[in-house]
């Protein structure tokens, strides 16, 4: 499938996205991995893409709008995170939009608005201004994240993610009432059946004081895993393991956000150096090997796992699917 670009101007004929000539070694690669496991990328607007994913060097803006159909179109990349979500919410029709471009075991992993998972409203530049009344509000979730992307993307809805931002100093110590907002929230959420048979409630955590055994215990309750999120400000893979196992069984859900070469505040200092993002420029082998046991172990047992990365884990998102895709056959024997 092949969507129409941007015209440069109104005189001139409107361009297509193509998709890049796969080599041959990726559509076997694929064809190894078990139909659970879908991996992505942290969304699909990167020239530096081109010959990786696109068939030639396209401008962000349109790609951004009519790329999504040949990203699809990569043997490696079946589920894709929607991370524009958490700056505005989108509309059912917006959702259903992107559900037309895609085959229907496609997949998509989406980010729930700041408004429901910032305890701080802020401003432009990131600053925060005052309490958000909206913080993990169930109305808010039901009506801005849950109930249009549910009805847009249907069947194709692969998980929803709530990436619960930095809390504020103040609140560091005074986690156990925000994990008991938290199972409230996660309760009202009714459960999915048939219309998104494959999606999971996931919470993601950016500080590592939420991991208790009381966090976890709100997951369980509320029907939710938990998001492994790979990135400087967390724990390692080993360190967020015991959570994952006290879920067990179930599905695994993990964003590979970050190399934690760069710290907890490096992200402009690795984007910066990894642009245009067309190379692995830092490959971290230990964090791409300990991902790959754990979606091995997953997948073994029959669960469903949806792992996306971004281009500031190692330099170039679909060269770091395509490695971890590797490390995770090599497992398999």
């Amino acid at each position: 499938m092949q969507e129409q670009l941007f015209p440069a101007d109104a005189e001139q004929p409107m361009a297509l996205v193509e998709a890049a000539d796969f080599d041959p070694a990726l559509q076997a690669l694929a064809g190894s991995l078990p139909a659970g496991l879908r991996f992505g990328t942290s969304s699909w607007h990167y020239p530096g893409w081109a010959g990786l994913v696109w068939k030639r060097d396209y401008p962000r803006e349109a790609l951004s709008r009519h790329g999504l159909a040949a990203y699809a179109r990569h043997p490696l990349l079946r589920t894709v995170g929607v991370d524009r979500t958490f700056y505005r919410p989108l509309s059912a029709v917006q959702f259903a939009a992107m559900a037309e471009q895609v085959p229907e075991d496609f997949r998509f992993v989406v980010k729930a608005p700041n408004r429901i998972t910032d305890a701080l409203l802020r401003d432009e530049a990131g600053r925060g201004l005052r309490p958000n009344p909206g913080f993990l509000s169930p109305e808010c979730a039901l009506r801005d994240f849950v109930e249009p992307a549910l009805a847009g993307l249907g069947r194709k809805l692969g998980a929803l993610v709530f990436q619960i931002s930095p809390l504020p100093a103040r609140l560091l110590t005074q986690t156990e009432p925000l994990i008991d907002r938290l199972h409230a929230m996660l309760a009202t959420i009714p459960g999915l059946g048939t219309g998104a048979p494959d999606c999971v409630l996931a919470v993601e955590v950016r500080d590592p004081q939420w991991l208790t055994p009381r966090f976890t215990q709100a997951l369980k309750e509320g029907g939710a895993t938990y998001c492994m999120g790979l990135h400087a400000k967390m724990p390692s893979i080993t360190d967020q393991l015991p959570i994952l196992r006290a879920l067990w069984p179930g599905p695994l859900v993990c964003r590979w956000n970050f190399n934690p070469r760069h710290g907890a505040f490096g992200y402009e200092k690795a984007r910066r150096l990894y642009l245009p993002y067309d190379q692995l420029v830092d490959e971290d082998l230990d964090t791409r090997n300990a991902l790959a046991r754990v979606i091995a172990g997953t997948v073994a047992a029959g669960r469903n796992a949806f792992i996306t990365l971004s281009n500031k884990s190692e330099g170039c998102a679909p060269l770091s699917v395509a490695a971890l895709a590797r490390a995770v056959v090599a497992l398999r024997g």
